[in-house]
């Protein structure tokens, strides 16, 4: 807003408003409106003159009194001084006055009065200064309160959106570890179903080789042996059955992870070395770090290949100890 449109918010007359910011030097607001008040009952000069001078009486030329009464006619009994609002009373010495009061005040009736307006005394004039001064304050404090409101706004609508972002966050990450439960469970429930399909089949192997024992021991008829060869067979009987391998259904394996800590579980002996791989990486948490597993007594660092191979295969039955090592 122009310093010229500021003055006539207050109330000044565009022509008084822009005669004090010429006058002061386009000083600012304040400057106009002290030379404005201690200006108030001066007109402002006018840069062309519509009134026409007389003209003047030829050399030597008397008045008569004829002449004089003519003049005396001419000139208009009452000579208007002021505009009136007909409606509050006010006095205005402009037009740019007027209009200013009819667009503040909605008044429309107005009218020329021979009353002149008086000059401001030095209270009024303190008194309208002091009251400008009010109105400027209060427009200051508005802007800045405006101000203040429009950075609480901003504020608000910032911590609203950091919290809808960790809202979001907080919810994908919630999504993630569910899935990453599902899949566990999912796992478990396979590992589980491996695992009994395992046993099933070792009982049923089991019950074939006993049923065909006992089938065999049936049919058989019982033979002499000659006393050379029965001695050596009774003799080698027991060392076979001791010296036949036993076999092992199960797998104890310790881990020892990352941080120090070990970890015992049960595998069953047909299971890869992806189940021990997969045990490490759920006890990990949901973003485990590259890692592979080693033997050391023999050391031994297993490769890709090796996860498929089963644990038995591995020389890692009946109970084994793996390392967990970080991969690059």
């Amino acid at each position: 807003m122009s310093d010229i449109q500021t003055l006539m918010d207050m109330g000044f007359p565009k022509e008084r408003a822009e005669r004090a910011i010429q006058v002061t030097n386009n000083k600012g607001v304040e400057a106009a409106m002290e030379w404005l008040l201690a200006h108030a009952d001066e007109d402002i000069p006018s840069s062309s003159s519509g009134a026409s001078s007389a003209p003047a009486p030829e050399d030597g030329a008397v008045p008569t009194e004829a002449s004089a009464a003519a003049a005396a006619a001419d000139e208009p009994a009452q000579v208007a001084k002021s505009l009136k609002c007909d409606e509050c009373g006010k006095l205005f010495k402009s037009q740019e006055e007027v209009e200013f009061h009819a667009a503040k005040t909605q008044h429309s009736s107005f009218s020329e009065s021979t009353e002149e307006k008086k000059p401001l005394t030095e209270e009024e004039k303190k008194a309208q200064l002091a009251l400008l001064e009010d109105k400027m304050k209060r427009k200051r404090q508005e802007r800045e309160e405006n101000e203040k409101k429009e950075a609480l706004e901003r504020e608000r609508l910032r911590i609203k959106s950091g919290k809808d972002m960790l809202e979001a966050k907080r919810k994908m990450e919630e999504q993630e570890m569910k899935k990453i439960m599902d899949q566990r469970r999912r796992e478990k429930a396979e590992e589980k179903a491996a695992r009994d399909r395992v046993k099933a089949q070792i009982e049923a192997d089991k019950a074939a080789r006993r049923a065909k024992q006992a089938g065999e021991t049936a049919t058989s008829p019982v033979q002499s042996l000659p006393p050379q060869l029965s001695s050596p067979v009774v003799s080698s009987s027991p060392a076979a059955a001791t010296s036949a391998p036993k076999t092992y259904t199960n797998a104890r394996i310790q881990v020892r992870m990352l941080d120090g800590t070990t970890l015992v579980e049960t595998f069953d002996a047909k299971e890869q070395l992806a189940a021990v791989r997969l045990f490490v990486q759920l006890k990990l948490g949901p973003n485990p770090v590259p890692f592979g597993l080693m033997t050391t007594f023999p050391r031994k660092v297993f490769t890709a290949e090796d996860f498929d191979t089963p644990l038995e295969k591995l020389g890692l039955v009946p109970s084994a100890v793996l390392i967990v090592t970080k991969t690059p």
